[in-house]
């Protein structure tokens, strides 16, 4: 191959103010540091390399090695730096070639030429550990840009400090072949004057390997091998009985919005039951709905949601209590300062909790906090412990949650990355509280899989209960493209080991309309995307498993957690029971003895 030749194209391409890589208003500065160019001398087939999962939240003095041993970046020639002028510094960069269809396994000597026929493959980028030279602390963004496309697509951020290293995961996936394409970092801080990376991975997945890795998550995490063994009066093994398991119900929180649309109408409540075993009421528990006038306090349609959801043995989150955001907030409580405001937050807490107690698992406490501060700008930085306090008093069972939009929907929301996230969670806890779930509302445009997977697994290294809190698509898409999109995020989501429920944004209202995105139409019948979430439950429970005892009087399934009925049957002799599936990693053994023959 001709090293030199493509060296000298990409310089070129690379210095050129007109170039394509760059968008026009950009100003591209070649700089003797750091400019990648990414070269395969030879590789081994990527089939059988494993995600890893791994993550850190922590900003450490020496980075960690890096993952998958770099992945295709251990054929990267150093070879200059590349910088631009604009909202803030770019460097260093990696630049690849020819990313575009062929076999990995099939890899011999070519630059990064990747193909999966009619199909497209996934990358997982780990950009590896960062640090700044400047300020204390800066966001940087990892960046990729393709010569076909002058707009860049951000792969994952990094709250970065200059004395010490911080870790710095997302992806991306590639859709169709790029000539040339640039991978780099940006910082918003005009005064970090230069980036540094350590343990820079970049490794390839093809779509069947994603799956694969979301299939062998779920038997780890969803499932659990089952062992049935059958004797007879006298503790004889027996063999050939016939053995039938039946599952009731599903251990996963799998869930909706609702809201006073379902009350009354009993083919919605008939509709919405057979598959969710939990719910959230879309407005019903808001502070404006429960108390639109100052001690004007109304919560008939909540007690009627309550009543309905309970009586079909679901769970319900109580979302929320404050809205942080001051369009939500109740008109007169906006006219409140001081201990005006401050005795009616505490009413608004005490009322609510003390009405519910036991009744909700969940609390969202403060929601939205990381882009909106109504309550802590009017009654201090010590507002939210305040709230946090209060609550675990008035419930001490309900876990209490943050909740935010924008964490794993997007990656260019500085506000609500994965580290700001963190960030805020250390900066409470320091004030006392004691945090027990991150909630991540989840309103996708076209989602970016694997950043949603790598924000995951930063947030799960916390090991508090992740829950998806209100998963939607844009109605921007058609019907067919929301659907798709959605079985891309519930996969994912069902699938990572950190990830405790899901609930969907899909409460109807009264004109058969949803926020976003519906599950069916006003008649209740599938729209795609409710076709989707049918299949998607069909795939995740244990259907009616039949079976024979094997010479050792046993019978083995592997099946999702959950409530279980089992029937064993053998000549004229019948035995019934019921088990449990929790997680563990060991095999549940269930032994059922037969009764005496007549």
């Amino acid at each position: 191959m001709e090293i030199g030749k493509k060296h000298k194209e990409a310089t070129a391409a690379l210095s050129s103010s007109s170039s394509p890589l760059l968008p026009a208003a950009r100003k591209a500065l070649v700089t003797p540091m750091l400019l990648l160019l990414l070269l395969i001398v030879s590789a081994a087939s990527s089939d059988g390399v494993r995600y890893d999962y791994r993550a850190y939240t922590e900003c450490k003095s020496h980075p960690e090695p890096a993952l998958y041993n770099g992945g295709i970046l251990r054929w990267a020639n150093k070879v200059t730096d590349f910088r631009t002028e604009d909202d803030g510094n770019y460097s260093p960069a990696f630049v690849l070639y020819n990313m575009s269809a062929a076999t990995i396994s099939d890899m011999q000597f070519y630059w990064l030429n990747l193909s999966f026929p009619g199909s497209k493959i996934t990358c997982l980028i780990s950009l590896g550990w960062v640090k700044i030279d400047g300020p204390t602390t800066a966001h940087v963004k990892a960046k990729i840009l393709t010569l076909a496309n002058a707009a860049s697509q951000c792969l994952g951020t990094a709250l970065v400090r200059n004395d010490c290293w911080s870790f710095l995961k997302g992806g991306f996936t590639l859709n169709s072949a790029s000539e040339t394409s640039v991978i780099y970092f940006q910082t918003a801080s005009p005064n970090a004057s230069t980036i540094s990376i350590r343990s820079a991975s970049l490794q390839p997945f093809s779509p069947e390997q994603w799956n694969q890795h979301r299939e062998d998550r779920i038997q780890l995490n969803r499932k659990r091998f089952v062992n049935v063994h059958v004797a007879d009066s006298n503790g004889s093994r027996v063999v050939g009985a016939k053995v039938a398991v039946h599952q009731i119900t599903r251990d996963f929180p799998f869930g909706s919005a609702i809201s006073r649309t379902i009350l009354g109408n009993k083919l919605y409540q008939e509709w919405f039951n057979k598959r969710f075993n939990a719910a959230v009421f879309e407005n019903e528990l808001k502070w404006y709905a429960t108390e639109p006038y100052p001690g004007k306090e109304d919560y008939t349609v909540a007690d009627q949601l309550l009543q309905f959801v309970q009586a079909n043995d679901a769970v319900a989150r109580g979302h929320n209590i404050f809205w942080e955001d001051p369009k939500y907030t109740p008109a007169w409580v906006k006219n409140l300062t001081g201990s005006q405001l401050r005795a009616a937050v505490s009413s608004r807490i005490e009322s609510l909790l003390s009405r519910y107690k036991g009744d909700f698992v969940h609390w969202d406490v403060s929601n939205e906090m990381l882009h909106f501060d109504f309550y802590e700008n009017r009654l201090g930085g010590n507002a939210t412990i305040d709230f946090f306090d209060t609550a675990k008093r008035a419930d001490p069972l309900a876990t209490l949650f943050l909740n935010d939009f924008n964490v794993v929907e997007v990656c260019d929301d500085l506000s609500s990355s994965a580290d700001s996230y963190v960030s805020r969670l250390r900066q409470l806890a320091d004030g006392g509280v004691t945090f027990e779930g991150i909630g991540l509302e989840g309103h996708f445009g076209k989602p970016n899989i694997p950043y949603v997977r790598a924000v995951l697994d930063k947030l799960g290294t916390l090991r508090l209960p992740i829950w998806l809190t209100e998963i939607d698509i844009s109605s921007s898409f058609d019907p067919k493209t929301q659907a798709a999109y959605l079985e891309e995020v519930l996969r994912e989501g069902f699938a990572h080991p950190s990830v405790d429920g899901i609930m969907l944004w899909t409460a109807m209202d009264a004109n058969a309309s949803c926020y976003q995105m519906c599950l069916t139409n006003q008649n209740l019948s599938n729209l795609p995307a409710g076709d989707v979430v049918d299949k998607l439950l069909g795939e995740w429970q244990t259907k009616e498993t039949l079976g024979t005892t094997n010479d050792r009087g046993s019978f083995n399934l592997s099946a999702f957690l959950g409530e279980y009925k089992l029937s064993v049957t053998y000549l004229n002799l019948t035995a019934e029971g019921t088990f449990s599936l929790a997680r563990s990693d060991d095999t549940k053994h269930i032994n059922i003895r037969l009764p005496p023959s007549p």
